[in-house]
């Protein structure tokens, strides 16, 4: 629908992603959305072949089917710049960095986990296991006027909830257990019924 050329290259729509539809990654995409389309002058030819409309960019606003533009057709004047257009490509190879892994999407310890930020320690455990606590995203969004309050409403990414683990098994128990050098637990006779006990049949400590 958009047809000035520099602004084909990017859709001004943006496909919800569930509960994590408002978190702080999603915040910041709308306000560089906001940031680069206020001030442009865009050409807008509507599906049903109806009046053209073509001005500047006065309002952005996000609604349940994309962004919402304010256009004035007369008086106003283009006011973004190049250095505006080009911190706001900054922003967005930004976010494609740091993101949740799609890949990740059912794993309940990476799920919510920050893929920009990377793994530490011998098991690889996510250094960031929030998105919204990532420091990179966190300086981002004061950049564009984050509040306590706005990072206090925003929804945080959730991850599933893990599956009940059924019984261990006694013999790979102390496998992992002689393995990583942890203390196997004292076997005691006390608790033996009394109809299996022999005739020399003490009671282990």
């Amino acid at each position: 629908m958009v047809v000035e050329p520099s602004l084909t290259r990017r859709p001004i729509t943006r496909e919800k992603t569930g509960a994590r539809a408002m978190d702080l990654h999603a915040w910041i995409a709308q306000q560089v959305d906001r940031a680069e389309l206020t001030g442009r002058h865009i050409t807008l030819v509507p599906d049903d072949g109806s009046h053209v409309i073509s001005g500047s960019v006065t309002d952005v606003a996000h609604g349940p089917d994309g962004l919402s533009l304010s256009v004035a057709q007369h008086g106003v004047e283009p006011t973004v710049d190049a250095a505006t257009l080009r911190r706001c490509e900054a922003d967005r190879r930004i976010l494609a960095r740091h993101c949740l892994d799609p890949a990740k999407v059912d794993s309940w310890m990476f799920a919510t986990a920050c893929l920009g930020c990377g793994t530490e320690g011998d098991f690889q455990d996510p250094v960031t296991e929030n998105l919204n606590d990532c420091p990179e995203l966190l300086d981002l969004a004061h950049a564009h006027g984050i509040t306590t309050e706005i990072l206090a409403g925003l929804d945080r990414p959730q991850a599933p909830e893990r599956e009940p683990r059924g019984p261990v098994d006694p013999v790979l128990a102390g496998i992992f257990a002689r393995t990583f050098g942890l203390a196997t637990p004292v076997i005691t006779t006390a608790g033996v019924p009394e109809a299996l006990r022999g005739p020399h049949w003490k009671p282990a400590p």
